[in-house]
């Protein structure tokens, strides 16, 4: 792999206001690794991987991200609980906080770029206060050769301080973290918080913004893979629904886990340089690639292990939203670069905790329109005592904390996509079969992998009433039969054995749906309309 330590070249970080030069460039990931457990920041795990703890925040704090707004988010932005408005002033001067907070400390500092696609590439500068996070930065973004180094010229900036605690009523902020983007001055700001994820979701978060404003590229908050053909395939959803397992596949290869754009060229190209994967329940049996991906150069973040360094991935006592960090090669099966032509299918994937989306259906365009823009999954009750119903969770492009434009802006851009590219759309429940949480099961991944097998390898045929069933409730297209997946499974009413509970659920959750969809109503085509689940219930 190219190594990306290149000591020759002098970096300042005066123009920053950082004036020490107490600073380390563009370590190698096994000298990160090593300063870590020096510092004792972390451990070392038995597959060589190494473990730390990102402290009070094992997960993104939503709430406290903000977008500067200033003449170029002002009136493009979609503001809310989502994008939350940031003063240029405060930001200005929490900035300065921050910085001068560094300059109290040794920092580590990486140059990497986001996008594969060199058309579209976007050179960042990240400056870290822990040698781990800095690791992480090497493991997530694309690692630039020792030739692009001489020539670097960031464009984004970076600045990550875990340690420094904001003042809340004097600096503009919720509460001690935060998380700015600022587009103007091209900079993401974080503090209060050692959860590694702010610092790749950041990034991401101003592609979002740049990609359909400047580049008229859809930015896409997906996993992507290829087949021998040359095929491409993109899974979109949530977190927990399977996207980054479903898209390391043996038989395909992987061009990324997580963030991609869809350019006008007819490509897809992934923004990242790894994979950071949940790790709960992880075994070798079921997710051989991430499993065998957990080695020397790998970050696992809040595990428990025991004292020879074995981890337990069962345990959850720190968080359910255990993580591993890696760069891409650690996965043999890639794609290189991490570009891939115009998508033949893709998959919306859902864990329906309510057990009553099909296992697999297709979608017509103003379906697929619709199921993106409300983005669907459930969470699954059971974290207080007695509860049992799950919750329906709509996040808009499955994406929404990183959309900071209307979502309907995306979904446009999509639905023109597919149109173009005769894109077949699938609706794939990762969830609960024969009853909701509690009651059901989850769907086997063996059955998911089949059935994602046979609608890429074009076995689920053409829709025809013969071929497929449609669903009374949601409308849209179940396949009568996929190869290697029992008949019974396909129809989720089937697997329930109690009709009349069946359809109540149904409805409850179409219920969910529109009520969820009526704020995007106004802004929504007829067409769009028309593709959501029927209008009436019990």
């Amino acid at each position: 792999m190219p190594n990306s330590h290149h000591p020759k070249r002098k970096i300042s970080l005066k123009p920053y206001g950082i004036e020490h030069e107490d600073f380390q460039y563009q370590l190698t990931s096994a000298e990160l690794h090593d300063i870590t457990l020096k510092k004792n920041m972390g451990r070392e795990a038995s597959s060589g991987a190494l473990a730390v703890n990102t402290g009070e925040f094992t997960g993104r704090s939503p709430q406290d991200r903000f977008i500067v707004k200033d003449e170029i988010t002002e009136d493009k932005i979609w503001w809310g609980d989502i994008n939350i408005p940031f003063e240029p002033s405060k930001f200005d001067a929490l900035y300065d906080k921050v910085i001068s907070y560094l300059n109290e400390r040794e920092l580590f500092v990486r140059d990497c770029y986001a996008c594969a696609d060199a058309n579209y590439r976007t050179d960042i500068r990240v400056i870290n206060e822990y040698p781990w996070s800095n690791m992480f930065a090497y493991n997530m973004f694309i690692r630039p050769t020792a030739e692009e180094l001489r020539v670097f010229e960031p464009e984004w900036l970076v600045v990550n301080a875990p340690g420094f605690m904001a003042d809340a009523e004097v600096d503009g902020t919720r509460q001690h973290n935060f998380a700015i983007l600022n587009f103007t001055r091209k900079i993401a700001l974080i503090g209060g918080t050692g959860y590694t994820g702010e610092i790749k979701k950041g990034i991401f978060s101003a592609l979002n913004f740049i990609l359909p404003v400047e580049k008229k590229t859809l930015p896409m908050h997906c996993s992507a893979n290829v087949g021998k053909k040359g095929d491409t395939a993109i899974f979109f959803g949530l977190s927990g629904t399977g996207k980054t397992t479903l898209s390391a596949d043996p038989y395909r290869k992987l061009i990324g886990d997580d963030e991609h754009g869809w350019n006008n060229e007819n490509s897809v190209f992934n923004f990242e340089g790894g994979c950071y994967a949940k790790v709960i329940n992880l075994s070798a049996e079921n997710e051989p690639e991430i499993f065998g991906a957990i080695k020397k150069g790998a970050i696992l973040e809040n595990i428990i292990m025991d004292d020879n360094g074995a981890v337990d991935f069962a345990d959850t006592s720190i968080t359910q939203n255990t993580r591993v960090s890696y760069p891409i090669y650690h996965i043999e099966n890639v794609r290189r670069p991490s570009i891939g032509k115009n998508p033949k299918n893709i998959f919306f994937l859902t864990a329906d905790a309510f057990g009553v989306l099909p296992p697999i259906s297709k979608l017509t365009p103003s379906q697929a329109a619709y199921h993106f823009i409300s983005g669907y999954t459930a969470k699954v009750a059971g974290t207080e005592a007695g509860v049992k119903e799950p919750i329906p969770s709509f996040s808009a492009c499955f994406g929404a904390p990183f959309m900071p434009l209307h979502p309907t802006k995306y979904a446009e851009m999509l639905s023109k996509k597919m149109l173009e590219a005769g894109v077949n759309v699938w609706l794939v429940n990762t969830g609960w079969t024969g009853g909701p949480y509690g009651i059901g099961t989850r769907m086997k991944l063996k059955y998911t992998r089949a059935m994602i097998n046979a609608a890429l390898n074009g076995d689920l045929g053409l829709y025809s009433y013969d071929a497929y069933h449609i669903h009374s409730v949601f409308g849209v297209a179940q396949p009568r039969e996929c190869p290697g997946v029992p008949t019974t499974v396909l129809s989720p009413r089937a697997t329930w054995n109690d009709d009349e509970k069946y359809y109540k659920t149904a409805f409850k959750l179409s219920n969910a749906f529109r009520e969820n969809f009526k704020k995007f109503e106004s802004y929504a085509s007829e067409e769009i309309r028309r593709g959501g689940p029927q209008r009436y219930a019990f």
